[in-house]
């Protein structure tokens, strides 16, 4: 088998068609988190606690150049500027998008196992009822059944 015959039969199968599925759908579910995070989440917690911007937490490591004119407590434009810095708000920002996505994921899949459990319950169920509802016969009246299908089958007078 060639290597692009293995490819194509690789490419085939439904799991690899699935996790691009997957892949995709959790790129755009990233980055509806990452929004809800910064555009709801975060302003609420910064109200919460005396209007906290966690964007601008950050620890700077060296000194800022002479030419620079803007606000020292500003990171977007210390960054711009060059000068190196520890962005430990952002950092925590991205620990909550990651809570708030691995949360989610967690209830989806609860749920997921949840419906699981109840189908094959109901299914082992239904199996165990149609055990139950089958009728035990005797194994000589089987027989005595078998010989009168035959004897109508040869159209012999029967007894």
């Amino acid at each position: 088998m060639t290597l692009m015959n293995e490819f194509k039969k690789f490419i085939a199968r439904g799991n690899v068609l699935d996790l691009a599925v997957g892949v995709i759908i959790g790129a755009a579910f990233g980055k509806i988190v990452t929004s809800l995070t910064e555009n709801v989440i975060m302003p609420v917690i910064g109200w919460l606690f005396g209007d906290i911007d966690f964007s601008n937490y950050f620890i700077r490591l060296g000194a800022v150049p002479a030419t620079y004119k803007g606000n020292l407590s500003d990171y977007v434009a210390l960054k711009a500027a060059g000068v190196p810095m520890i962005g430990y708000g952002t950092f925590i920002t991205q620990i909550i998008n990651f809570l708030i996505v691995a949360a989610v994921l967690f209830m989806l899949l609860r749920s997921v196992n949840r419906v699981i459990d109840k189908l094959e319950r109901e299914k082992k169920l239904a199996a165990d009822t149609a055990s139950e509802n089958a009728v035990a016969t005797d194994p000589q009246l089987d027989i005595l059944k078998e010989i009168l299908v035959e004897l109508k089958r040869r159209d012999l007078p029967q007894v």
